[in-house]
């Protein structure tokens, strides 16, 4: 497949062309659902007036046959708007709506893990990725070669050690101005791969947050020519994977003595590891081996400022006697929900 371009420059002038004025259309409305494979979709409708509450939005349907959603024979599925972010592609009153997807007899759509995931806690994670060029190959590496070995890359700076810093940075504006909580961004151990962070969030925000930067992400690349891959072991060799590690706690471990609740947690998380790695990702086996910052997939551990464990507790929250977790078995290409549902399950409802 050969790069397709991208004209921004002739698309500027018609983006830049005011309403009719006597025109009821206000503005756009795009909404952004998970289809029945993980990936990301989005439909646009026009609005009649500036969108500011959920209740304004229309309830609309699309073909859930061609997303792995619905058979060809019952084919509506529902978007329901459940969270407004405004719109870095076409400024102004435009948004973007994050949707949740119901079938036709009103009952949440089997990929619809949103739903069940709708609890009160506060997570913060670090969603890796790769660039991948069209062709496949990692986005800045030499054509039928390889780059040197990891060492230079992570958090790097000059040609050479960092891949595509120029799209990250747009990334990382439009999450900015479209609302996302976005807490921070770096090249990652791999060259080309890098990571976000979304987060502090309470409750169902982590999965909203997470969903819509990645959906930003993948339209912003489209405009590069770029691909990303949220594959947890993109290439096979002495590389690093990708992860999203998740970082957890709860009122309870963030206040002194907490830190007898966070050994509760890792506790109760032991004796679910096997539950939790069958929602923690596709091809997770790949990354999960024991080696490149991670624990082996067939065992738990945990330890202090330990990236080769399940769940690492870093130096300072030891140090202090309270604070969060960080759990690093999640794969960059979980569904946010489901993680954030389990972890809730073992560590708080005691399942």
């Amino acid at each position: 497949m050969s790069a397709i371009t991208y004209h921004n420059d002739l698309l500027a002038p018609y983006l830049a062309l005011p309403r009719a004025r006597k025109s009821r259309q206000n503005g756009n409305a795009t909404d952004v659902w998970v289809d029945g494979d993980g990936g990301l979709r989005s439909k646009t409708t026009t609005v009649t007036e500036k969108v500011t509450d959920l209740g304004q939005l229309r309830i609309w349907d699309f073909d859930g046959s061609s997303t792995n959603q619905a058979p060809g024979h019952d084919s509506d599925v529902y978007l329901r708007p459940a969270r407004i972010f405004k719109d870095p592609f076409r400024g102004g009153d435009n948004i973007l709506v994050l949707a949740e997807t119901y079938n036709s007899d009103g009952t949440p759509n089997r990929t619809n893990y949103r739903y069940h995931a709708n609890k009160s806690m506060e997570l913060a994670k670090d969603c890796q990725y790769t660039l991948l060029d069209v062709d496949g190959t990692p986005f800045g590496w030499p054509k039928g070669g390889f780059p040197g070995p990891q060492g230079p890359y992570y958090c790097g700076a000059g040609t050479g050690k960092v891949f595509g810093r120029d799209l990250i940075e747009a990334h990382y504006r439009a999450c900015l101005y479209a609302g996302i909580n976005i807490s921070g961004i770096n090249a990652e151990v791999m060259p080309s791969q890098w990571e976000f962070q979304v987060g502090p969030c309470e409750g169902i925000q982590m999965g909203d947050h997470l969903w819509m930067a990645r959906y930003l992400l993948i339209r912003i690349a489209e405009q590069w020519g770029i691909k990303v891959s949220f594959h947890p072991k993109p290439l096979q060799g002495d590389w690093n994977g990708a992860g999203c590690h998740t970082n957890y706690s709860t009122k309870a471990m963030r206040e002194p003595g907490g830190m007898k609740h966070i050994d509760e947690a890792i506790v109760k998380l032991s004796r679910r590891h096997a539950e939790h790695i069958a929602v923690y990702g596709e091809d997770n086996e790949l990354r999960l081996t024991g080696r490149h910052e991670t624990g082996h997939i067939g065992s738990f551990s945990s330890g202090v400022a330990n990236r080769g464990a399940s769940i690492r507790v870093p130096r300072h929250v030891a140090s202090k006697g309270y604070g969060y977790l960080e759990d690093r078995r999640p794969a960059s290409n979980i569904d946010p929900y489901r993680v954030t549902g389990i972890i809730v399950e073992t560590t708080v409802l005691d399942k």
